[in-house]
């Protein structure tokens, strides 16, 4: 939702301001405003932006061939790769294909749509734009290549929808409009339209004038400035204050008409000028004190004309002029941009008005995207490879952009309402028309400017004076220092004499030193050697020190060697005596194990010798009861046997007589069945014969009556014949109801004898389950599927019949029906014939009769078909009777079979049973004899087991006594003990000499030797007392060689005698 501050910019609408076009202008109500929307704010990002600096993004897009290029075949030069985001230009060059190839930020291929390019080059720019950054977008490229097509796109739908095909220019807007409606964020928004057309500004949004031709689009004509701080604005532009994307179309589409278009050879509508769509926005925003502030943002649409080729656009006169002029600022923003990527000292922006309005945007404050647009065709390859080199190389320029400072709202109103007041007083004195046309208030201020500036210039003036008299002192002060300069140098050069002489002194010096040198070269010869010497002693001695240290060690690990073994020896003995008594103790415990277990067996076998002998006997007895109980069951198994088969004979009666009374009751109900179709036989013959009459008597009355009661007899044989025909359909309903009945009557009476049956079966076999359950079982079965199979036959014969019966029927009823309907229809037919014509009385008298006719031929075939139906009824009644009488026979047959069976079964059975007891006392005896022997066996093997166990038990004890032994002569007589020989040597301390010692052998350093000389050499100057400076050299002398000698002569003590 627009805020109050939006509202109020809206109701106050300003036309014919300054408005600044550079892109790092905001518009301007004052120059304080300007001043403050230039400066950025102090975070950290834009501190990196502006020392380090922002590439400008280059997009390349490539358009697909026209429809003359590709009905002419016309060959393709470029190849894009969006992935690779490159272009290869293919060139011909003597002969040779050469690819050139340039890589851009994005690159978009002629199969690309405008929501792509949109969504991944232009859609973070408009979010940048909403931060308070301002953006410039502008298309650049050959004229035909789609510059306008992708910053405005395809025309608007008529219902308001929004086209595929828009460009960048409507869906920023539409962008924008749906972030801050989404964010619910409080704005206002201004937008500006200008061309640049021959070096000339035009507002697009200005109102048109009335002066002009009636074929001329009116553009007011507006003057480029600058400001003082060289930015770029155009004074008197038309600002439109919009609150929805449809007015920003709307304003889009009026300037677009306006802009001058021109059809040429390479492009039918041709822009001819340059064009500038401006959006600035501001937006409120609270800070965490309750502050309301501004927040300001601008986007710069830029559609560049497309640079031209006079001799093939076609271009003359007119247009080769504008053709000229448009070049010549594409060339010169050529330029700029070349400068620029070399960091030329000189930009030329002021070369051309499109250099100028575009100037913050290439190199200066503003983020800025190049659209590049080339054609594919090889007709325009050198102005492609051109557009190319230039967008290649814009990639290069850095700019600097800053976010623009946020204003207070109190101070955006502020200034609002002055620029209103001046905006006021300017209107009302050009309405005076006094001559002059700002207010007196604002000529006086602008005076006393110009006085201000005057003595400013004056004061200026004064400062330069007094800037003067400064140069003239500090000239004085410079011939001072000179006649300085100058005594310095008559010193200087006294100086070098006095240098001149020192030099050759140090000379005569330097040689003496030379001398002393090379004498203490000589003495440093022999000091060298000697401590050589000293140092491979010293080294020596540390080896040997380090050698009797090692072997100190040895011997120490020697004699601990020694002590170890003898503990352990001594723990050998101890064990071995340990080992012997537990080897007694475990030897006795074993012979008592075995003399207790030999025990134990004897006993077992005593035991079990007396277990078999009962066992033996107490199965004799078992077989004898075995043989009474198997006579027993001989005695039972035949009485049951002979009880089955009386069941089977009585089973076989009850289903022979079962089976005669179905047969005999399937007979009778087909006699009555037969019967009945007998009866509605005679029924329909009689229905028929009185049919017939009564036809031939209304045919007499016809023939009497025909002239004078023509109608009323065809009423009356109408009549009489629908009535036959409903007693036709009531003896049929009636007819088709008993055969119902019947079929339901059967059907129960089957149902009836099913269940009785099934009755009587179970009976039977709950009677004969106890005693043979599988026979029985297998027998019922059959007889149940039997009588299921005969049951289910009758049931389908009689559904069979009841259908044919029913659609014989059925075919009576419609032929009925069909005749009815017939003799309606010609009633009506002939009613209308009589009263048209008299004459048709006899047409339908001689109609009529044939209708009768053919009523009688009806009636007789269906009496045919009535008697056709009884026949087949009364031969399906038949079959159906013998198929009964079949099954039946077939179970009695199959009952006859299976007592058979049964009795040849039983009889089996008893000879199975008779070798099976056989055989069972056969195995019995047998299993009888076995264990006698088994017993006999046991018993002589028991007798020898004994004797072994008495044996083993003796042996037993014989070996533990010899193991005894041999243990007792190994472990005390044969074990060997080292006894101690008193000749090893005892452990004593070795005398080591410490690295101390050994380190007094080193000659003292010389600074210790110089101190102790300096200290002698105090004495004995104390002690000489003004002797000669050649005696103390030589005192010095002595005393050194003396200190020399006594560090070199070595201790009177051994190298490695112990210190003490």
């Amino acid at each position: 939702m627009v805020d109050n501050f939006s509202r109020t910019d809206s109701m106050q609408q300003r036309r014919g301001g300054g408005v600044s076009l550079s892109p790092a202008q905001t518009p301007r109500s004052s120059d304080k405003l300007a001043r403050e929307s230039r400066s950025s704010d102090s975070n950290s990002t834009n501190r990196n932006d502006k020392e380090k600096g922002v590439n400008v993004q280059v997009i390349l897009r490539c358009r697909p061939l026209s429809e003359d290029e590709a009905r002419l075949h016309t060959p393709v030069v470029i190849s894009c790769n969006e992935h690779r985001r490159e272009v290869a230009a293919t060139q011909s060059i003597a002969g040779k294909h050469i690819d050139r190839h340039f890589a851009f930020d994005k690159v978009f291929g002629p199969a690309s749509q405008q929501k792509d390019l949109y969504d991944q080059a232009i859609c973070p720019i408009v979010f940048e734009v909403l931060e308070g950054y301002n953006c410039t977008i502008f298309a650049y490229g050959q004229t035909g290549t789609g510059k306008t097509y992708t910053m405005e796109g395809g025309a608007r739908k008529k219902n308001g929808e929004f086209p595929s095909d828009a460009g960048v220019i409507p869906r920023a807007v539409k962008q924008i409009f749906d972030i801050l409606e989404a964010q619910g964020a409080e704005y206002s928004m201004k937008v500006t339209f200008l061309e640049l057309y021959n070096e000339e500004i035009s507002d697009l949004l200005a109102p048109e004038e009335t002066t002009k031709f009636v074929d001329e689009k009116s553009k007011k004509s507006i003057a480029l400035m600058e400001d003082g701080k060289g930015s770029v604005f155009v004074r008197g532009l038309e600002e439109e204050i919009v609150s929805t994307a449809n007015e920003i179309y709307k304003i889009l589409e009026k300037g677009s008409a306006k802009r001058r278009t021109a059809e040429t050879l390479l492009n039918k509508q041709s822009s001819r000028s340059h064009s500038i769509f401006s959006i600035t926005i501001h937006i409120k925003e609270n800070t965490p004190e309750g502050e309301e502030m501004i927040k300001c943002g601008k986007l710069n649409l830029v559609d560049l004309a497309g640079s031209e080729n006079i001799s093939r656009s076609g271009a003359r006169e007119g247009r080769a002029r504008e053709a000229g002029e448009i070049n010549k600022s594409l060339l010169t923003l050529g330029r700029v941009i070349n400068a620029l990527v070399e960091h030329s000292g000189h930009i030329p922006y002021r070369d051309s008005k499109l250099t100028r309005l575009l100037r913050d945007s290439l190199g200066g404050k503003t983020k800025t995207c190049v659209i590049a647009t080339i054609s594919p065709s090889i007709h325009c390859l050198e102005e492609t490879l051109s557009t190319l080199d230039y967008a290649h190389r814009a990639k290069n320029i850095k700019n600097k952009p800053e976010i623009n400072q946020k204003m207070m709202k109190s101070a955006v109103m502020k200034d609002l309402y002055s620029e209103i007041d001046r905006l006021k007083q300017e209107v009302y004195a050009a309405r005076e028309k006094n001559g002059i046309y700002i207010p007196k208030d604002r000529y006086l201020q602008e005076e006393a400017e110009k006085k201000a500036m005057a003595e400013k210039i004056e004061r200026l003036e004064l400062q330069s004076e007094s800037k003067d008299k400064q140069v003239i002192d500090l000239q004085e002060l410079y011939n001072a220092q000179k006649h300085l300069t100058a005594e310095l140098s008559e010193k200087l050069d006294k100086t070098e004499k006095n240098l001149e002489e020192t030099e050759h002194s140090l000379f005569d010096l330097e040689e003496k030193y030379r001398q002393a040198n090379e004498t203490i070269k000589e003495k440093e010869f022999v000091i060298s050697n000697l401590l050589k010497s000293e140092k491979s002693l010293v080294e020596r001695a540390f080896q040997l020190r380090t050698e009797l240290e090692s072997a100190a060690s040895d011997v120490s690990n020697l004699f601990s060697k020694i002590e170890r073994k003898d503990k352990i020896e001594d723990g050998n003995r101890c064990l071995i005596q340990k080992f012997q008594s537990q080897l007694t103790q475990q030897l006795e415990l074993l012979h008592k194990t075995v003399a207790s277990s030999v025990t134990q067996q004897e006993v077992q076998l005593k035991h079990m010798e007396e277990d078999m002998e009962s066992f033996v006997s107490t199965k004799s007895e078992a077989t004898e009861e075995l043989r009474e109980r198997l006579s027993k069951l001989k005695a039972v198994y035949g009485s049951g046997i002979e009880s089955l088969d009386n069941i089977a004979v009585k089973l076989d009666e009850n289903s022979q007589s079962t089976f005669g009374g179905l047969n005999s009751e399937v007979s009778k109900h087909s006699h009555e069945l037969e019967n009945v179709f007998k009866g509605f036989a005679s029924e329909a013959d009689i229905l028929l014969q009185d049919l017939q009459s009564s036809l031939n008597k209304q045919e007499e009355k016809l023939i009497a009556f025909a002239h004078s009661q023509a109608v009323d007899s065809a009423r009356s044989v109408s009549k009489v014949t629908v009535e036959f025909f409903k007693t036709l359909d009531t003896h049929a309903t009636k007819l088709t109801g008993i055969v119902e009945e019947a079929q339901t009557v059967n059907h129960r009476k089957l149902s009836e004898f099913e269940n009785k049956f099934e009755e009587c079966a179970k009976n039977e076999e709950r009677q004969l389950l106890e005693k043979v359950a599988e026979l029985l079982a297998n027998s019922n079965s059959r007889k149940k599927n039997l009588v299921q199979m005969a049951v289910q036959d009758l049931r389908e014969s009689a559904s069979t019949r009841t259908t044919t019966l029913q659609h014989e029927m059925s075919t009576m009823q419609d032929s009925t029906s069909s005749i009815k309907a017939e003799w309606k229809l010609h009633m009506v037919k002939t009613e209308s014939n009589y009263h048209e014509d008299t004459s048709a009385v006899e047409s339908g008298k001689k109609a009529m009769q044939e209708v009768l006719l053919n009523c009688l031929e009806k009636a007789e075939m269906s009496a045919h078909q009535w008697r056709k139906a009884q026949e087949s009824l009364v031969s399906l009644e038949r079959n159906n009777v013998a198929s009964v009488d079949s099954i039946v026979r077939g179970g009695m047959d199959a009952n006859e079979n299976l007592r058979s069976q049964f009795s040849s079964a039983v009889s089996s059975s008893l000879d199975v049973f008779d070798a099976a007891n056989a055989s069972l006392l056969t195995s019995t005896d047998h299993s009888l004899k076995l264990d006698n022997d088994a017993c006999a066996k046991i018993n002589s093997m028991i007798i020898p087991c004994c004797e072994d166990l008495i044996e083993l038990k003796s042996d037993h004890n014989h070996k533990i006594v010899e193991i005894t032994d041999n243990a007792g002569k190994c472990l005390l007589d044969e074990y060997i003990v080292d006894e101690p020989s008193c000749s090893t040597p005892r452990k004593r301390p070795i005398d080591i000499p410490s690295i101390e010692s050994i380190e007094e052998l080193r000659t003292p350093a010389s600074e210790e030797l110089l101190r102790a000389f300096q200290f002698q050499d105090g004495k004995l100057l104390k002690q000489a007392n003004g002797d000669a400076k050649q005696q103390q050299n030589q005192q010095h002398l002595i005393l050194a060689s003396s200190l020399y000698e006594a560090a070199v002569v070595s201790d009177s003590r051994s190298p490695l005698s112990a210190v003490n």
